[in-house]
């Protein structure tokens, strides 16, 4: 199965993973990981497992990963044969596993770890390389560090309430080239443009 599934996988990847459609079906039909147009770098159903569901434009480290359930630290044991029933031993899951919502343009680096406790990360955020995220993470905030915490906003909330009005990440890739085309400034220093059109 695992031949079979890594030469679909290694297809699609030959055909574009930033925008084939049929990648994303294949994920979420056989792996419960809904993905959105344009996202790349997390298309491993081993990374970000069932329940998982990325917005547009995000960009995974290759090397990122989700864990959406802890062992079972109060069992006898906490071997995953009493808490996950695709291994054989129990009929039932014991330990759920957690759904996990990451937003639009949110950018993983290297090694990044995001554990159980976190339900969501939200539009824009930055989650620096080799941070551990044990909480949900704001709109357009940088995190770093293990426990991952805020070292930085990316704009200030007047600059965020003008960006999320935009919904700039609708816009397909044509429809982005035009904008960058149009507007150049807003595209590449949008805190400028906003405070200049203000």
């Amino acid at each position: 199965m695992n031949r079979y599934i890594n030469k679909i996988r290694h297809y699609f990847w030959r055909r574009n993973e930033f925008e084939s459609n049929e990648l994303r079906d294949f994920f979420n039909k056989n792996f419960g990981v809904c993905i959105g147009l344009y996202s790349y770098g997390c298309f491993d159903e081993k990374r970000f497992p069932r329940g998982t569901k990325i917005g547009r434009y995000c960009s995974f480290a290759t090397t990122s990963i989700a864990f959406r359930r802890n062992h079972g630290v109060d069992y006898i044991s906490t071997h995953p044969y009493l808490y996950n029933s695709s291994l054989g031993f129990i009929d039932k899951d014991t330990i759920e596993n957690r759904e996990l919502v990451i937003e639009d343009d949110v950018w993983v680096g290297h090694n990044v770890i995001i554990l159980p406790s976190v339900s969501i990360i939200e539009r824009g955020a930055v989650i620096a390389a080799g941070s551990v995220v044990t909480k949900n993470v704001s709109k357009y905030s940088i995190v770093a560090g293990n426990p991952a915490k805020v070292v930085k906003m990316r704009f200030s909330e007047n600059i965020i309430e003008k960006i999320e009005m935009s919904k700039w990440w609708e816009l397909d890739k044509s429809s982005l080239l035009e904008l960058k085309k149009e507007h150049r400034d807003l595209v590449f220093n949008p805190g400028e443009f906003y405070e200049k059109n203000n």
